[in-house]
C-alpha cells in the first residue's frame, strides 16, 4: 500500500488552513476567526487551549463534519484538494483515505451491533472494492495485531472491549488506508495514564511508519508535550502561539499560554496536611464489593472488584485514589454509595455503620455521602433545566417544598459560581459548557448538605484552565463546609497536588499510601512505579 505522504504530492503540504472562518448557525460570533495552520508529512502538532476556543470545531471543518447551515470560508485544503468542492463520493473516500480521525469517546464510532472483525472489513471494502475477502480479512487481522489485539477477538464486539481496547480498534480504523492526516480528538481522556501512554506511543509509530501527520486536540498540556514536536494555543478561534513543546511549556509568549501553563503548574503544586485533631467521618474496615460472574453451580466465581479495603477520612481533608483500569476505584465509591453489592466489612459514616441501618435511618444517613462523576452531562436530566435539577435531590427526600428547594438551589449555584444564579437555572445542560456542568453537579451533591463528597474522574474530562478552577472551588467549599473529600483519578500529579494522601490500589486492593509527592519521587510498589513512569509532567522551569 503507498505511503500516506505521497496523497498530498511532493513540496504540497498535508493539510493547510489559511484564514478560516466557521460560524455555527445561529452564533453570535465565528467560532474560528480566520485561524491559520500548515502540517506536513510527518509532522506532529498538538492543538491547546481553553474550553470554547475552536479545537475540535478545527477537525470538524476538515472533515466537513459541520452542522448544516453552517458558514465556513477561508482557504482549506486537504492533502492537495479543498474537501468543500468535492462532491459526496469523492468527500467520502477523501475522509477514508486522506485523513483517519480517532474520537474522544470510541463507542461514537462503533455500531453495537457489528463485530471487530466487520467494522474494519467494511472500511477496508468501501475503500478497496477490488480486494477479495480474503485480503481484507488478513489486512483486517494485521490491523489487530498491529495495535495489540489478538486477532482471535476478531468476531468479538465492542461492548466485550475495555475503554483502551475499544480506543486501540478506533486507532487500527483511522490507520487502515494509511492516511495522511490523523486527527486525534481528546483520544485519551477517559483512559488511566498507564493505558494512556501505550494507546499513543502505538499511534505515534503507527503515524510514523505511514508517513502521516498527527494533529493532536488535547486539553492536557503536560501529554501535547510528551507526544508532540510542536505546540499551538488556540484562543477564540485564533492560533495565538505555536512552537516548539517544550518552549510553550516553559516561556509561553501568549497570556493565554501563560495561563494555561500556571493552571497546570498549580494543579501539579502540593498541599499542606489538616489538623490531626479533626473528626473522622468516614471509617472503612475491610470493605468487600464482590460480583458474581457467570459459572456452573457447584463452582462460584467472583470478581473481588474491592477485597478488603480500609481507609479512614477525617473532616477537611482529601484522600486520593489511583490506579490503573479495573484497580477498583469506582467500584469503592460504587459500594458507599450503596450502588454496587457488598459483601463483607463495615462502612462508619460519623459513627454510624450503614451496613446496619435500614428504611428510613439508611436514607437519611446515606443523604451525608454524596457523588460528583466524571460526565457531567451524561448525570443530568436533558429534560430538567439547572434550576429543577439542583433542586430535584430536596424534592425526592421531602426536604422542602417546590418554593423552598428554588430557592435554595438558587443559592447553591451562586455558592459554586455559577452568578447571578437566574442567569443559569431556566438553561439546559447541553447549553452550558463542561466546567459549568460540572458546577451544576456539584452543586446538585451539595445540595443535601453532605460531610463526605466522593469525587470520580470529576476533572478528567476539562482542560487545563477550568480544572484548575473547579479544583480551586472544591478546596472554599471543603475549607467552607468542613467537607471531606474522596478524590478518584487516574492521573497521580493530579492527586499529589489536590490530595492530602493519596492510596495507590491494584486488584481491589490498597498496595501503597502516602502524599502525592513522595509516591511520585519514590514510588515503592511496581503498579506505582507503572503510574509514574506513564504520568505526563510539564518540563522543568530552568
Amino acid at each position: 500500500m503507498a505511503a500516506a505522504a505521497s496523497l498530498s504530492g511532493p513540496g504540497i503540504p498535508v493539510l493547510r488552513i489559511d484564514g478560516l472562518m466557521v460560524r455555527y448557525p445561529g452564533a453570535e460570533r465565528p467560532t474560528l476567526d480566520g485561524l491559520d495552520l500548515q502540517l506536513a508529512a510527518g509532522d506532529r502538532l498538538a492543538l491547546v487551549g481553553p474550553s470554547g476556543c475552536g479545537k475540535s470545531t478545527v477537525a470538524r471543518a476538515v472533515l466537513q463534519l459541520l452542522p448544516p447551515g453552517s458558514a465556513c470560508s477561508g482557504g482549506l485544503e486537504l492533502a492537495g484538494q479543498d474537501p468543500r468542492r468535492l462532491d459526496r463520493g469523492a468527500l467520502r473516500r477523501l475522509r477514508g483515505e486522506a485523513v483517519g480521525l480517532v474520537f474522544q469517546d470510541p463507542m461514537t464510532r462503533l455500531n453495537p451491533l457489528m463485530t471487530i472483525g466487520e467494522h474494519l472489513g467494511d472500511t477496508l471494502a468501501a475503500h478497496r472494492p477490488a480486494w477479495k475477502r480474503r485480503q481484507v480479512h488478513q489486512r483486517a487481522e494485521e490491523l489487530l495485531a498491529r495495535v495489540g489485539i489478538d486477532p482471535a477477538r476478531y468476531g468479538s464486539y465492542p461492548h466485550e472491549f475495555s475503554g483502551g481496547m475499544r480506543q486501540r480498534l478506533a486507532i487500527a480504523l483511522a490507520m487502515a488506508l494509511n492516511p495522511a492526516l490523523v486527527i486525534a480528538d481528546e483520544p485519551t481522556t477517559s483512559l488511566d495514564v498507564a493505558v494512556t501512554v501505550q494507546v499513543m506511543a502505538e499511534l505515534r509509530e503507527l503515524c510514523d511508519e505511514a508517513g502521516s501527520a498527527l494533529l493532536l486536540i488535547s486539553h492536557d498540556l503536560a501529554m501535547a508535550g510528551r507526544w508532540c514536536e510542536r505546540i499551538g494555543v488556540l484562543d477564540a478561534g485564533r492560533l495565538v502561539e505555536e512552537g516548539p513543546a517544550n518552549q510553550v511549556l516553559t516561556t509561553p509568549h501568549s497570556a493565554v499560554g501563560r495561563r494555561l501553563v500556571q493552571a497546570a503548574r498549580e494543579r501539579e503544586g502540593s498541599r499542606s496536611q489538616p489538623s490531626p485533631c479533626s473528626p473522622l467521618l468516614l471509617d472503612i474496615d475491610n470493605l468487600r464489593s464482590w460480583h458474581s460472574l457467570p459459572s456452573p453451580p457447584w463452582r462460584q466465581r467472583w470478581l473481588k472488584a474491592v477485597d478488603g479495603i480500609s481507609l479512614q477520612l477525617h473532616e477537611g481533608e482529601t484522600v486520593g485514589l489511583v490506579g490503573a483500569s479495573g484497580c477498583g476505584k469506582s467500584s469503592l465509591c460504587r459500594a458507599l454509595m450503596g450502588l454496587a453489592p457488598v459483601r463483607g466489612g463495615a462502612v462508619r459514616l460519623e459513627g454510624q455503620d450503614l451496613r446496619q441501618l435500614r428504611g428510613q435511618q439508611l436514607a437519611r444517613a446515606r443523604r451525608r455521602i454524596q457523588m460528583v462523576f466524571q460526565d457531567p452531562l451524561a448525570c443530568l436530566n436533558p429534560q430538567m433545566n439547572v434550576g429543577e435539577a439542583v433542586a430535584d435531590p430536596l424534592l425526592i427526600h421531602g426536604l422542602a417544598n417546590r418554593s423552598q428547594a428554588r430557592e435554595q438551589a438558587r443559592a447553591q449555584l451562586a455558592a459554586v459560581g455559577l452568578e447571578p444564579p437566574e442567569s443559569f437555572e431556566n438553561r439546559l445542560p447541553r447549553q452550558l459548557s463542561g466546567g459549568q456542568q460540572q458546577r451544576v453537579a456539584i452543586a446538585r451533591a451539595l445540595i443535601l448538605r453532605p460531610r463526605v463528597l466522593l469525587c470520580d474522574e470529576s476533572v478528567s474530562m476539562l482542560d487545563a484552565e477550568v480544572q484548575a478552577e473547579v479544583l480551586a472551588l472544591l478546596r472554599h467549599l471543603q475549607g467552607q463546609l468542613g467537607l471531606g473529600l474522596l478524590f478518584v483519578t487516574h492521573d497521580l500529579s493530579v492527586a499529589s497536588g489536590f490530595c492530602h494522601r493519596v492510596l495507590v490500589l491494584e486488584g481491589g486492593r490498597i498496595v501503597e499510601e502516602g502524599p502525592g509527592a513522595d509516591l511520585l519521587d519514590h514510588p515503592r510498589a511496581a503498579i506505582t512505579r507503572t503510574l509514574v513512569e506513564a504520568c505526563p509532567r510539564l518540563p522543568t522551569l530552568a
